[in-house]
């Protein structure tokens, strides 16, 4: 006996229709697909294995740093304390020559990785000695 399979564009194949219990052809239900199932424990080591490789490729990637071939030039300074009423800018203004007190102050801040220009009484700030 040969049967006739007419299929219509929007309906599911033939060959995706399941015979449910009993013999009776469901068209609800999608036959199951070949490849890999993956399981929650499968799911779970795959994506742990990923984290893994990243981790070690930051570790490596991050390990790599470049020197210079010479050490950086030293600055001859002194330590200055900050009085009351002090600001970086009449500090930077004592020490400069007369129209550098931007630039001094600059260098003041890049001597003591300071964010800003502001100082707290009693703070000891690094000072170019020479200008």
């Amino acid at each position: 006996m040969s049967s006739v399979v007419i299929e219509f564009p929007g309906a599911p194949a033939a060959s995706s229709r399941v015979r449910a219990q009993g013999g009776v052809v469901d068209p609800a239900r999608p036959a199951p697909r070949g490849g890999v199932r993956l399981t929650r424990r499968g799911r779970v080591v795959v994506v742990v294995a990923g984290l893994l490789i990243a981790f070690l490729a930051g570790v490596v990637l991050g390990s790599v740093s470049e020197a210079a071939d010479k050490a950086g030039e030293d600055v001859a300074s002194r330590i200055v304390v900050v009085d009351e009423g002090d600001t970086l800018w009449g500090i930077a203004a004592e020490i400069a020559d007369d129209g550098e007190v931007r630039s001094v102050m600059r260098e003041i801040e890049r001597m003591n990785a300071l964010d800003t220009a502001v100082v707290q009484l009693g703070q000891r700030l690094r000072v170019p000695a020479e200008v």
